[in-house]
Protein backbone atom coordinates (compact mmCIF):
# COMPACT_ATOMS: atom_id res chain seq x y z
CA UNK A 1 0.00 0.00 0.00
CA UNK A 2 1.05 3.54 -0.51
CA UNK A 3 0.14 6.88 1.14
CA UNK A 4 0.08 9.96 -0.99
CA UNK A 5 -0.69 13.55 0.49
CA UNK A 6 -2.20 15.82 -2.44
CA UNK A 7 -3.56 18.89 -2.72
CA UNK A 8 -5.12 22.03 -5.36
CA UNK A 9 -5.36 25.37 -4.64
CA UNK A 10 -7.48 27.65 -6.92
CA UNK A 11 -7.84 31.54 -6.87
CA UNK A 12 -10.30 33.65 -8.65
CA UNK A 13 -11.17 36.75 -9.47
CA UNK A 14 -15.31 36.69 -9.75
CA UNK A 15 -16.44 39.79 -11.78
CA UNK A 16 -20.03 38.64 -11.74
CA UNK A 17 -22.00 36.30 -9.95
CA UNK A 18 -20.85 32.91 -11.19
CA UNK A 19 -21.67 29.35 -10.61
CA UNK A 20 -18.53 26.98 -10.44
CA UNK A 21 -18.19 23.25 -10.81
CA UNK A 22 -15.47 21.74 -9.25
CA UNK A 23 -13.93 18.04 -9.94
CA UNK A 24 -10.56 18.20 -7.57
CA UNK A 25 -11.84 15.71 -5.37
CA UNK A 26 -10.02 12.37 -4.92
CA UNK A 27 -12.16 9.74 -5.93
CA UNK A 28 -12.57 6.20 -3.80
CA UNK A 29 -13.02 2.70 -5.20
CA UNK A 30 -12.09 -0.98 -4.14
CA UNK A 31 -8.04 -0.02 -4.25
CA UNK A 32 -8.07 4.20 -3.60
CA UNK A 33 -9.41 4.62 -0.17
CA UNK A 34 -9.15 8.74 1.20
CA UNK A 35 -8.14 8.36 4.49
CA UNK A 36 -9.24 12.18 5.24
CA UNK A 37 -9.95 14.74 3.10
CA UNK A 38 -10.67 18.79 3.42
CA UNK A 39 -12.03 21.76 1.14
CA UNK A 40 -12.28 24.54 2.09
CA UNK A 41 -13.76 27.93 0.33
CA UNK A 42 -12.68 31.46 0.79
CA UNK A 43 -15.34 33.17 1.58
CA UNK A 44 -17.14 30.77 3.01
CA UNK A 45 -20.26 29.97 0.66
CA UNK A 46 -22.67 26.85 0.68
CA UNK A 47 -21.22 24.34 -1.46
CA UNK A 48 -23.44 21.06 -3.01
CA UNK A 49 -21.57 17.92 -3.87
CA UNK A 50 -23.11 15.51 -6.80
CA UNK A 51 -22.36 12.16 -8.18
CA UNK A 52 -22.22 12.86 -11.92
CA UNK A 53 -21.26 11.20 -14.75
CA UNK A 54 -21.48 7.83 -15.80
CA UNK A 55 -18.95 6.48 -13.45
CA UNK A 56 -20.72 8.81 -10.88
CA UNK A 57 -17.61 11.42 -10.49
CA UNK A 58 -18.07 13.52 -7.82
CA UNK A 59 -18.22 16.94 -8.23
CA UNK A 60 -18.65 20.27 -6.16
CA UNK A 61 -21.24 23.24 -7.25
CA UNK A 62 -20.88 26.77 -5.28
CA UNK A 63 -22.58 30.39 -6.27
CA UNK A 64 -19.63 32.96 -6.32
CA UNK A 65 -20.94 36.96 -5.65
CA UNK A 66 -18.07 39.14 -7.54
CA UNK A 67 -14.90 38.68 -4.93
CA UNK A 68 -11.21 37.24 -4.68
CA UNK A 69 -13.01 33.44 -4.66
CA UNK A 70 -10.38 30.28 -3.30
CA UNK A 71 -11.15 26.89 -3.21
CA UNK A 72 -8.57 24.68 -1.85
CA UNK A 73 -8.61 20.57 -1.75
CA UNK A 74 -6.20 18.28 0.49
CA UNK A 75 -6.00 14.88 1.18
CA UNK A 76 -4.61 12.28 2.22
CA UNK A 77 -5.17 9.03 -0.01
CA UNK A 78 -4.26 5.19 0.16
CA UNK A 79 -3.44 3.26 -3.03
CA UNK A 80 -3.49 -0.22 -2.85
CA UNK A 81 -3.66 -1.42 -6.56
CA UNK A 82 -4.36 -5.13 -7.96
CA UNK A 83 -0.88 -5.81 -9.54
CA UNK A 84 -0.55 -8.24 -12.51
CA UNK A 85 2.34 -9.59 -14.88
CA UNK A 86 1.46 -7.98 -17.98
CA UNK A 87 2.20 -11.27 -20.07
CA UNK A 88 -0.87 -12.68 -18.26
CA UNK A 89 -3.47 -10.01 -19.33
CA UNK A 90 -5.57 -10.61 -22.36
CA UNK A 91 -8.21 -8.86 -24.14
CA UNK A 92 -11.27 -8.86 -23.39
CA UNK A 93 -14.41 -10.03 -26.20
CA UNK A 94 -16.71 -7.47 -26.89
CA UNK A 95 -19.99 -10.15 -26.27
CA UNK A 96 -18.01 -10.47 -22.55
CA UNK A 97 -17.81 -6.83 -21.56
CA UNK A 98 -20.30 -5.51 -19.19
CA UNK A 99 -22.98 -2.82 -20.71
CA UNK A 100 -21.18 -0.03 -19.01
CA UNK A 101 -18.19 -0.64 -20.60
CA UNK A 102 -19.53 -0.66 -23.97
CA UNK A 103 -19.89 3.28 -23.89
CA UNK A 104 -15.85 3.15 -24.01
CA UNK A 105 -15.72 1.63 -27.72
CA UNK A 106 -16.91 4.57 -29.24
CA UNK A 107 -15.61 8.10 -30.73
CA UNK A 108 -16.49 10.90 -28.31
CA UNK A 109 -15.54 14.79 -28.59
CA UNK A 110 -11.84 14.65 -28.41
CA UNK A 111 -11.25 10.73 -29.40
CA UNK A 112 -12.39 10.48 -32.86
CA UNK A 113 -12.01 6.70 -33.05
CA UNK A 114 -14.00 6.30 -36.30
CA UNK A 115 -11.41 8.87 -38.32
CA UNK A 116 -8.44 6.98 -36.99
CA UNK A 117 -9.89 3.52 -37.14
CA UNK A 118 -8.11 2.48 -40.08
CA UNK A 119 -4.99 4.30 -39.54
CA UNK A 120 -5.37 2.70 -36.01
CA UNK A 121 -5.68 -0.90 -37.57
CA UNK A 122 -2.69 -0.50 -39.90
CA UNK A 123 -0.15 -0.30 -36.98
CA UNK A 124 -1.66 -1.72 -34.36
CA UNK A 125 -4.22 -4.37 -35.57
CA UNK A 126 -2.46 -7.45 -36.31
CA UNK A 127 -0.16 -7.29 -32.83
CA UNK A 128 -0.63 -10.06 -30.20
CA UNK A 129 -3.85 -9.03 -28.14
CA UNK A 130 -3.33 -8.40 -24.65
CA UNK A 131 -1.79 -5.60 -22.16
CA UNK A 132 1.09 -5.25 -24.57
CA UNK A 133 -0.46 -4.17 -27.87
CA UNK A 134 -2.09 -0.93 -25.58
CA UNK A 135 1.31 -0.58 -23.76
CA UNK A 136 2.70 -0.38 -27.69
CA UNK A 137 0.07 1.98 -28.52
CA UNK A 138 1.45 4.46 -25.42
CA UNK A 139 5.00 4.00 -26.38
CA UNK A 140 4.35 4.94 -29.82
CA UNK A 141 2.36 7.87 -28.72
CA UNK A 142 5.40 8.66 -26.45
CA UNK A 143 8.06 8.65 -29.42
CA UNK A 144 6.27 10.32 -32.11
CA UNK A 145 5.19 13.30 -30.23
CA UNK A 146 6.77 16.04 -28.17
CA UNK A 147 5.64 17.34 -25.15
CA UNK A 148 5.02 21.17 -26.05
CA UNK A 149 3.08 22.88 -23.56
CA UNK A 150 0.70 25.62 -24.79
CA UNK A 151 0.56 23.60 -27.96
CA UNK A 152 -3.07 22.82 -27.80
CA UNK A 153 -5.76 24.48 -26.58
CA UNK A 154 -9.37 23.27 -25.27
CA UNK A 155 -10.32 22.50 -29.25
CA UNK A 156 -7.79 20.25 -29.68
CA UNK A 157 -8.53 16.76 -30.56
CA UNK A 158 -6.89 12.86 -31.07
CA UNK A 159 -6.94 13.69 -34.45
CA UNK A 160 -5.30 16.84 -34.19
CA UNK A 161 -2.43 15.80 -32.32
CA UNK A 162 -1.47 13.16 -34.65
CA UNK A 163 -1.39 15.39 -37.29
CA UNK A 164 1.03 18.15 -34.91
CA UNK A 165 3.09 15.56 -33.51
CA UNK A 166 2.42 17.61 -30.48
CA UNK A 167 0.51 17.89 -27.45
CA UNK A 168 0.52 18.06 -23.56
CA UNK A 169 -0.45 15.39 -21.16
CA UNK A 170 -4.31 15.18 -22.30
CA UNK A 171 -3.29 15.06 -25.78
CA UNK A 172 -0.97 12.09 -24.97
CA UNK A 173 -4.12 10.40 -23.57
CA UNK A 174 -6.68 11.50 -25.74
CA UNK A 175 -4.51 10.20 -28.71
CA UNK A 176 -3.52 6.86 -27.09
CA UNK A 177 -7.57 6.37 -26.16
CA UNK A 178 -8.04 6.91 -29.79
CA UNK A 179 -6.28 4.22 -30.81
CA UNK A 180 -7.21 1.96 -28.40
CA UNK A 181 -10.64 2.25 -29.14
CA UNK A 182 -9.21 2.02 -33.04
CA UNK A 183 -8.87 -1.51 -32.49
CA UNK A 184 -11.48 -2.31 -30.22
CA UNK A 185 -9.85 -1.89 -27.13
CA UNK A 186 -12.28 0.13 -24.51
CA UNK A 187 -10.66 3.39 -23.22
CA UNK A 188 -11.32 5.98 -21.03
CA UNK A 189 -9.61 9.11 -19.87
CA UNK A 190 -8.66 9.59 -15.93
CA UNK A 191 -8.08 13.10 -14.48
CA UNK A 192 -6.22 13.00 -11.64
CA UNK A 193 -3.16 13.61 -9.09
CA UNK A 194 0.62 12.31 -9.97
CA UNK A 195 3.56 11.92 -7.66
CA UNK A 196 6.60 12.82 -9.23
CA UNK A 197 5.11 15.32 -12.20
CA UNK A 198 7.50 17.92 -13.20
CA UNK A 199 5.94 20.91 -12.59
CA UNK A 200 3.40 20.11 -10.67
CA UNK A 201 -0.13 20.31 -11.82
CA UNK A 202 -3.27 18.45 -12.59
CA UNK A 203 -2.35 15.16 -14.50
CA UNK A 204 -4.24 13.21 -17.59
CA UNK A 205 -3.68 9.77 -18.02
CA UNK A 206 -6.02 7.07 -19.49
CA UNK A 207 -6.97 3.41 -18.46
CA UNK A 208 -8.33 0.33 -20.79
CA UNK A 209 -10.53 -2.51 -20.32
CA UNK A 210 -8.57 -6.00 -20.57
CA UNK A 211 -9.53 -9.15 -18.80
CA UNK A 212 -12.23 -7.53 -16.56
CA UNK A 213 -10.39 -4.85 -15.15
CA UNK A 214 -9.36 -1.06 -16.08
CA UNK A 215 -5.67 -0.75 -15.71
CA UNK A 216 -3.82 2.37 -16.12
CA UNK A 217 -1.45 3.88 -18.13
CA UNK A 218 0.37 6.92 -19.06
CA UNK A 219 1.77 7.82 -21.98
CA UNK A 220 3.82 10.87 -21.33
CA UNK A 221 5.98 9.14 -18.71
CA UNK A 222 6.05 11.79 -16.77
CA UNK A 223 5.00 10.44 -13.23
CA UNK A 224 5.52 6.41 -12.41
CA UNK A 225 1.73 4.68 -12.83
CA UNK A 226 2.14 3.39 -9.19
CA UNK A 227 2.22 7.29 -8.49
CA UNK A 228 -1.52 7.96 -9.74
CA UNK A 229 -4.00 9.50 -8.06
CA UNK A 230 -7.58 9.28 -9.52
CA UNK A 231 -10.12 12.18 -9.60
CA UNK A 232 -12.74 11.21 -11.75
CA UNK A 233 -13.32 8.87 -15.47
CA UNK A 234 -14.89 9.93 -18.78
CA UNK A 235 -15.07 9.58 -22.34
CA UNK A 236 -12.26 11.86 -22.44
CA UNK A 237 -11.29 15.21 -20.95
CA UNK A 238 -14.47 16.93 -21.52
CA UNK A 239 -15.96 14.80 -19.29
CA UNK A 240 -13.39 15.60 -16.31
CA UNK A 241 -13.22 19.14 -16.58
CA UNK A 242 -11.64 20.43 -13.33
CA UNK A 243 -13.27 23.46 -13.36
CA UNK A 244 -16.44 24.65 -15.60
CA UNK A 245 -18.05 27.91 -15.32
CA UNK A 246 -20.82 29.97 -16.26
CA UNK A 247 -20.70 33.53 -15.56
CA UNK A 248 -17.68 35.67 -15.58
CA UNK A 249 -14.31 34.97 -13.51
CA UNK A 250 -10.09 34.82 -14.06
CA UNK A 251 -8.02 32.02 -12.68
CA UNK A 252 -5.67 33.99 -11.40
CA UNK A 253 -3.59 31.69 -9.17
CA UNK A 254 -3.53 27.71 -9.00
CA UNK A 255 -1.05 24.97 -6.87
CA UNK A 256 -0.99 21.67 -6.97
CA UNK A 257 1.06 18.96 -5.71
CA UNK A 258 1.20 15.21 -5.02
CA UNK A 259 3.92 13.48 -2.54
CA UNK A 260 4.48 10.80 -0.82
CA UNK A 261 4.00 10.09 2.78
CA UNK A 262 4.97 7.25 3.57
CA UNK A 263 8.18 6.58 1.71
CA UNK A 264 6.83 3.73 -0.39
CA UNK A 265 7.13 5.10 -3.75
CA UNK A 266 10.05 3.82 -6.65
CA UNK A 267 12.44 6.27 -6.85
CA UNK A 268 13.58 8.77 -9.95
CA UNK A 269 15.85 5.63 -11.27
CA UNK A 270 12.46 3.57 -11.15
CA UNK A 271 9.61 5.26 -12.88
CA UNK A 272 9.07 2.23 -15.63
CA UNK A 273 6.46 0.09 -13.60
CA UNK A 274 6.64 -3.42 -13.82
CA UNK A 275 3.33 -4.34 -13.33
CA UNK A 276 -0.15 -3.54 -14.57
CA UNK A 277 -1.90 -1.92 -12.78
CA UNK A 278 -5.57 -1.11 -11.45
CA UNK A 279 -6.67 1.02 -9.11
CA UNK A 280 -10.54 1.37 -10.05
Amino acid sequence: MTKIDVRADLKYDVRFATVFLFQIASARSDHQQVLWEQLTLDPQLNVETHQVGLEGNQLHRVLVQPCEFQISYQGNIELAPEVCRPTSVGESNPSEMPPEVLTYLNPSRYCQSDLLARFAFEEFGQMPRGFGRVQAICDWVFEQLDYTPGSTNSSTTGADVLLQRTGVCRDYAHLAITLCRGVGIPARYVAGYAVGLQPQDFHGFMEAFLDGHWYLFDPTRLAPVSGLVRIGVGRDAADVSVATLTGNALLIDKTVWANNSDDTMPHESQRSDPGAISTA
